[in-house]
């Protein structure tokens, strides 16, 4: 009478495969970071930050960061919605927060003459040095713009790089 065993070989290969996956993260890990890359912005080439974030109501938006040549190399933040979803009225403050602080940023919208000419009105520009200037940690903010979104949650790590084009 032969006898019937189970085979070790699927035991093996149930424990090889998280060793598998464990050694990938460690030597090839997951980018939890956005990068800084050189972007077409008004018709030059420059170093930006650009990020797609969603606010509380899933709506994504395009933060776009980066020096601007026409504000005395200040630091501008480009909000960018989908065409024909919404219209951003200007000029309008862009509200932040993060803890108790608070800052209100000018709209710069109106000196660019790109966007000023660009008929789907869904892109804002704000003056981002005052914000930058007062911070001295990569804190997670809270942006808010009236009658377009209430809050759009900005995590550390993308505070981290728009720091760092300072």
């Amino acid at each position: 009478m032969k006898k019937i065993t189970k085979s070790n070989k699927n035991n093996f290969f149930k424990g090889l495969f998280p060793l598998v996956i464990i050694i990938s993260l460690v030597f090839n890990p997951f980018k939890v970071h956005a990068e800084i890359a050189e972007t077409q912005i008004n018709g030059e080439l420059m170093n930006a930050s650009s990020e797609f974030l969603r606010d509380l109501d899933f709506e994504t938006w395009q933060l776009v960061v980066y020096k601007s040549p026409l504000f005395e190399d200040k630091l501008i933040l480009r909000v960018i919605g989908y065409p024909g979803n919404l219209r951003i009225d200007h000029p309008t403050s862009l509200q932040v927060e993060s803890g108790r602080k608070q800052w209100l940023l000018t709209d710069k919208t109106s000196l660019n003459f790109e966007l000023v000419n660009d008929g789907r009105e869904a892109a804002a520009e704000f003056d981002l040095n005052q914000l930058i200037n007062s911070i001295d940690k990569n804190r997670p903010l809270r942006l808010s713009l009236s009658g377009v979104f209430s809050e759009l949650p900005v995590p550390p790590f993308v505070v981290k790089e728009w720091r760092s084009l300072a």
